[in-house]
């Protein structure tokens, strides 16, 4: 169609855009965060009532120089099984706010997408599991945090520069979460969380493809370990990105585990 582009990308967010259209915040390769006017779209039976969270599409788009306006829509995929279970769709929610805040208007951010969606996918394979579902949630932000530029430095101490090598076994030493800083080797008094050597290492391990498994192919630690992870995820978070996640409290209300949440984060 002449004077029109085509975008492809996931729908991260939709709302209302006065009397009958949407608003589109769209997470695509060519044009990063995008926010689209889609109108008609909450019209009955409107041909572009397609534009729902969680929805992979190919959008025809008219060219404008201010907000541009969806034409057409094709579902390329739907992730809508995940709004079956809340913890899902709270997992779910934290990759969409997550990737609205790592990514700029207009900025592409090479890998963003792909990622997005591989971890969508895993929660939707999963989501009878609330175990998985919450360990693919803390490793999905690990990833998008470091594709964002905002990596935690769980390899090296903040206060010396020298690696962390956690003795596995040693279950008397210690490393100190300094959500300002990063992590330090030992006790340290201003520390809003510690870290045993076991809890350390599989938090270093996460930066990896893939989750870590046990042999019988369950995921490696138990849920207390996993909520501890995601604080401290959210505190790095809030700081760096100032700006605190209402998904992450959905989620951890849904696993019962507010007496995980620690003062300062």
């Amino acid at each position: 169609m002449k004077g029109s582009t085509r975008v492809k990308g996931l729908s991260l967010k939709v709302g209302p855009l006065g009397e009958n259209d949407r608003l589109l915040t769209l997470l695509s390769d060519q044009e990063g965060i995008v926010r689209l006017a889609v109108p008609g779209a909450r019209k009955p039976k409107s041909s572009l009532s397609a534009a729902t969270p969680l929805t992979l599409l190919e959008l025809q788009v008219g060219r404008s120089s201010g907000l541009k306006r969806v034409r057409q829509i094709r579902v390329v995929r739907s992730f809508s099984k995940l709004g079956e279970k809340l913890e899902t769709l709270a997992a779910a929610q934290v990759l969409a706010e997550l990737s609205i805040l790592l990514v700029g208007i207009n900025d592409p951010q090479e890998g963003m997408l792909e990622t997005v969606l591989i971890h969508l996918e895993r929660l939707e394979i999963d989501q009878i599991n609330p175990l998985f579902t919450l360990a693919n949630c803390v490793q999905s932000c690990v990833h998008l945090l470091a594709l964002g530029g905002y990596n935690l430095p769980i390899h090296s101490c903040c206060k010396s520069g020298s690696k962390i090598e956690p003795p596995i076994g040693d279950w008397d030493w210690r490393c100190s979460v300094l959500p300002n800083e990063g992590f330090a080797i030992g006790s340290i008094p201003e520390a809003t969380l510690e870290l045993n050597a076991s809890e350390v290492a599989l938090f270093q391990r996460l930066i990896q493809p893939n989750l870590p498994l046990k042999k019988n192919g369950d995921v490696l630690g138990p849920q207390e370990v996993w909520v501890k992870l995601l604080i401290i995820l959210e505190g790095w978070m809030e700081i760096h990105l100032s700006r605190k996640l209402n998904s992450i409290e959905i989620l951890k209300s849904t696993l019962n585990s507010g007496e995980y949440v620690c003062p300062g984060l």
